[in-house]
């Protein structure tokens, strides 16, 4: 489905923040295998998909937390996060753009308005497999993570990538997104946010944002242009 943005936002350009796993990357199922190859570690049981949903949470530790019944020591965070990379790394490659999603980005694009790429994935995987998938040229920025930000969440980073972006007012700026955490690091640049419903969070966990909640990117999509509008 293609939205007509330049309608919704005919005489402001605007700019879309996007999240990368669980919303414009349909990876839940990946996340939760490699989620599940962590807890094996712990000699944990597996979870579903749909108690994932459900417990998910940044930073990430207290998500883990959340599963085994305890707070991780150091080593067992860098030992757990170790085995989540290896097992990702090695599958993320079945992952495919979210349906609709390169139509919505080349659509956003030819409006005339922007759109950049600001995700917890590690910076270098994240690059290959944007470039990989063919939609590098639609943003004008990409930053992965470095680390850090799955402790702390992605707050600092945002802020960091908005002024990396240089003339982008924070005021017409949508961060489009799957989780609270992206809520919450919106607010803290003083920029909108919608979340999307189709990955990593349900849609009760997601509502707890007090931000609008969607079924599909193209619903995103169109409720940006009107809030940045």
């Amino acid at each position: 489905m293609l939205v007509d943005t330049q309608t919704a936002a005919p005489h402001r350009a605007a700019h879309i923040v996007w999240d990368w796993n669980g919303t414009l990357l349909h990876d839940t199922d990946v996340v939760v295998e490699s989620v599940n190859a962590c807890l094996a570690v712990f000699e944990a049981g597996p979870i579903t998909v749909e108690r994932y949903r459900d417990e998910y949470c940044v930073p990430i530790p207290r998500f883990y937390q959340r599963l085994l019944g305890r707070e991780l020591s150091g080593p067992e965070w860098e030992r757990l996060d170790g085995a989540f990379q290896r097992h990702y790394a090695q599958h993320a490659g079945r992952a495919a753009l979210t349906e609709g999603a390169t139509d919505l980005l080349l659509s956003w694009q030819r409006a005339g308005h922007t759109q950049s790429l600001c995700s917890l994935a590690l910076h270098d995987q994240l690059t290959p497999l944007v470039t990989r998938l063919g939609i590098a040229g639609h943003f004008t920025r990409v930053d992965g993570s470095t680390g850090e930000g799955n402790r702390t969440g992605k707050a600092e980073q945002m802020a960091r990538h908005l002024a990396a972006l240089g003339s982008v007012p924070p005021e017409r700026t949508v961060v489009i997104g799957d989780a609270t955490d992206d809520a919450l690091a919106a607010a803290h640049i003083g920029a909108h946010a919608v979340l999307y419903t189709g990955g990593s969070h349900s849609r009760r966990s997601l509502q707890r944002a007090g931000v609008p909640v969607v079924d599909s990117l193209a619903d995103a999509v169109a409720l940006a242009a009107e809030l940045a509008a």
